[in-house]
């Protein structure tokens, strides 16, 4: 366990995973996040920065828990973010749908696949040059 400043309030606490916060911020942010998410419920269409500013919240923090996927907008929402892999239009998370499809696909394709042979050993009988004995002449 180490000791760290808080990045909210500077404190010393006792950093063990997770955003360098302390506890009191944690729990200030996690509240944030409650207030934003019966802010959104209330006012589907609003816009990013009306949403910011109305809970005292950076956009930066909105998008981190959209890609967290704890935030989802809906489909009526002006509001989207771009997939990290091609662009398209994402309501939740890094991702859009056809790309993780995607992704899954190969990974599941990769966990499939027959593990390489090891390489074949040489029989007894017949050794190389490189694995013989050396004698120095005197």
């Amino acid at each position: 366990m180490e000791v760290k400043n808080c990045r909210g309030c500077g404190r010393l606490f006792n950093y063990m995973y997770g955003q360098q916060l302390c506890p009191a911020c944690l729990g200030e942010l996690e509240d944030k996040f409650q207030n934003v998410k019966e802010y959104l419920r209330s006012h589907p269409k609003a816009q990013m920065n009306e949403i910011a500013e109305e809970n005292d919240v950076s956009v930066k923090q909105i998008k981190q828990w959209v890609r967290e996927e704890r935030l989802t907008f809906t489909e009526e929402s002006q509001i989207t973010l771009e997939c990290e892999f091609c662009g398209g239009k994402v309501l939740t998370g890094r991702f859009c749908d056809k790309c993780k499809a995607n992704l899954h696909n190969e990974l599941s394709d990769a966990m499939k696949r027959p593990a390489a042979a090891p390489a074949k050993k040489e029989s007894k009988g017949a050794t190389s040059t490189k694995d013989r004995m050396r004698f120095l002449d005197s």
